[in-house]
């Protein structure tokens, strides 16, 4: 044992001693408050939402420590919250059509507008659809994307990509595939019958839909969940998709992938992306403080590059953000001001809301999908 770990050293004044013994005593507390457990924030969304490229900086900055629970579609996040207590998601991300549902089911918090930087928002996202009820804010729109033709470059050209027509092709049957989801690929369908609002349509054309859909089932390669529907356009195992856009194939053709999107001439669907607080959370404050760092210029930018998937962000000053830190990402996405960009594509009406079918039940969409996938 040294003369330092024994006690003071000789010759040490009494003051000096007293001193450090106080500092010893304090330092074990400032220790304990350095190095206190994060707070573990419970967070319900698509994959790659609180992966590190994403929350790694609010964690750092807030000793917090996010613990996800990932889904795939709106249907099977409805399942995972009413199978949980209330309280056990501190955040819950979900595309927009399904915030009605959460709402309604008494699962998420009426929000305070005022906290969220709708200021610095495109003017069509200050009252998105489904978002509020009457006048209170239940969630906050963070990201959104389009759903068109996805396809291999080296087996087609854009304009050969930019019809639904497409996946009807000869040559393609056997290599079209659906991500595994009713709500695009029927929308698609619809929009392909001329259905200016594709969910809102009455029997006939409901039924016209399904005939349409129908015929193209010889074509159809499979039918591919979040995963399968990466390796399967990857691999070339696939040459055109529906049900799909930018989020998937962004993330391929990043990585050198020979796909892309396409908004066909039909038109195309937005999906969009929408935190809210869990009803219950212990840690709203906490959760709050999450939603406005997403939704701020600096947190937009991150969310735009997403690794798990790209997409676009309702922030203008988060696109001022991605063009100075990434031009080329900026540009690729369409999400550069002074260029044709993806505004222009919603205000033109080239570009419909997937919503939840107005004139017949979710259940009814649901279960043609299944005769569909089984005929």
């Amino acid at each position: 044992m040294t003369q330092d770990e024994r006690g003071p050293r000789p010759g040490m004044s009494r003051r000096a001693a007293l001193s450090l013994g106080v500092a010893a005593l304090a330092t074990p507390m400032l220790s304990r408050r350095a190095f206190a457990a994060p707070t573990q924030l419970t967070m319900l969304a698509w994959y790659g939402h609180a992966e590190p490229d994403i929350v790694a900086e609010f964690e750092a900055e807030n000793n917090v420590k996010f613990v996800p629970k990932y889904y795939t579609g709106g249907d099977n996040m409805l399942g995972l919250i009413s199978q949980s207590p209330p309280g056990t998601f501190d955040v819950i991300l979900s595309d927009a059509e399904y915030v009605q549902q959460l709402n309604a089911a008494g699962y998420i918090e009426p929000l305070d507008p005022a906290d969220y930087p709708f200021d610095e928002f495109f003017p069509e996202f200050h009252r998105f659809p489904g978002h509020w009820d009457g006048d209170t804010l239940y969630s906050v729109i963070t990201r959104f994307g389009f759903l068109g033709v996805a396809y291999n470059t080296d087996a087609m050209t854009e304009a050969q990509a930019s019809t639904y027509d497409v996946f009807w092709d000869t040559g393609l049957q056997g290599k079209v595939g659906h991500f595994d989801w009713h709500l695009p690929n029927l929308g698609q369908m619809s929009l392909l019958n001329g259905n200016a609002s594709p969910y809102d349509i009455d029997t006939a054309a409901w039924d016209a839909v399904k005939e349409k859909t129908m015929t193209l089932r010889r074509q159809i390669g499979g039918f591919f969940d979040y995963g399968g529907t990466f390796s399967s356009l990857n691999n070339g195992q696939m040459l055109a998709f529906a049900g799909i856009g930018d989020w998937i194939t962004g993330t391929l053709e990043r990585n050198g992938a020979k796909v892309r999107s396409v908004i066909p001439e039909q038109g195309g669907l937005q999906f969009t992306e929408s935190f809210s607080i869990g009803k219950g959370s212990s840690k709203a404050e906490l959760a709050k403080k999450w939603i406005q760092y997403i939704t701020s210029a600096k947190g937009q930018a991150k969310s735009a590059q997403m690794a798990a998937y790209p997409c676009l962000i309702p922030n203008q000053k988060g696109w001022e953000v991605l063009n100075a830190e990434n031009p080329a990402e900026a540009a690729r996405q369409g999400m550069v001001p002074a260029q044709g960009n993806a505004m222009d594509l919603i205000r033109s009406g080239r570009i419909k809301y997937r919503q939840l079918p107005v004139q017949q039940s979710l259940e009814e969409w649901n279960d043609f999908w299944s005769d569909y996938k089984s005929a």
